[in-house]
């Protein structure tokens, strides 16, 4: 709570819709984003594991240590953290992104970012929506990166640019070249699309849902009122 109320204050006036909660909460939105350490991404993953069922998951954390002055890649049983998360909890829909952004600039909204953010899932819905997220973020470039075994190249390549962010004393970000931008504006309006679609389509299975149980709730009453007063269930 005393975290909220900091962010709250910090960045009054943007009409933030942020709220506390414990790791059931968090996962009880339509979108969740897993930014724990790497070693208990799949652990945290797995408590909460019946609240991701068909849902987009977000996995940005790296798998890194540091010896000496050097950072190094470490390489989970399943090949990176995404992975492992998507292992634990099958019916989720994991995407690999963020994990080249800088943390401290990602985490301040007066510090613009100019990064790539590279994008890897199975899923093609988890793909349009975490797109659709980042292209929200001002100068932050969403890029299809393929299938979620693209993850562990990615998630590795932190290291590089850790390693760079010692060497100069600086923080950088990926940005790549040679890709057209009329490609990637295509791509974030279908996107775009896409999830707004998701979207009524989940609405709709919601208020259809809500009007079964309706008349579910209508059929009973109305078999207990033709039910006899004085009747003996049997």
């Amino acid at each position: 709570m005393e975290t909220v109320d900091n962010l709250l204050e910090r960045w009054s006036g943007r009409e933030l819709a942020i709220g506390a909660a414990d790791n059931a909460g968090a996962a009880s939105a339509d979108v969740v984003v897993i930014a724990t350490p790497w070693d208990g991404a799949t652990q945290t993953a797995g408590s909460v594991a019946d609240k991701l069922r068909g849902k987009v998951v977000v996995s940005m954390a790296n798998a890194l240590t540091r010896i000496g002055k050097e950072f190094q890649p470490l390489v989970p049983p399943r090949g990176s953290v995404a992975a492992s998360v998507q292992a634990e909890v099958p019916d989720c829909l994991v995407a690999a992104a963020l994990h080249h952004v800088p943390a401290k600039e990602l985490g301040d909204l007066t510090e613009p970012i100019e990064s790539d953010v590279l994008i890897c899932s199975d899923h093609r819905s988890a793909v349009e929506i975490t797109n659709e997220i980042v292209g929200k973020i001002p100068n932050m470039r969403p890029l299809d990166a393929g299938e979620l075994a693209m993850a562990t190249p990615i998630e590795s390549f932190t290291a590089v640019l850790l390693q760079l962010n010692l060497h100069y004393k600086t923080r950088v970000a990926v940005k790549l070249t040679g890709i057209p931008e009329a490609k990637i504006a295509a791509e974030r309006a279908a996107s775009a699309a896409a999830a707004r679609n998701a979207a009524a389509s989940a609405a709709g299975a919601g208020a259809a849902k809500d009007g079964a149980a309706k008349s579910d709730g209508k059929a009973k009453s109305a078999a207990n009122d033709r039910q006899p007063k004085d009747a003996t269930p049997a």
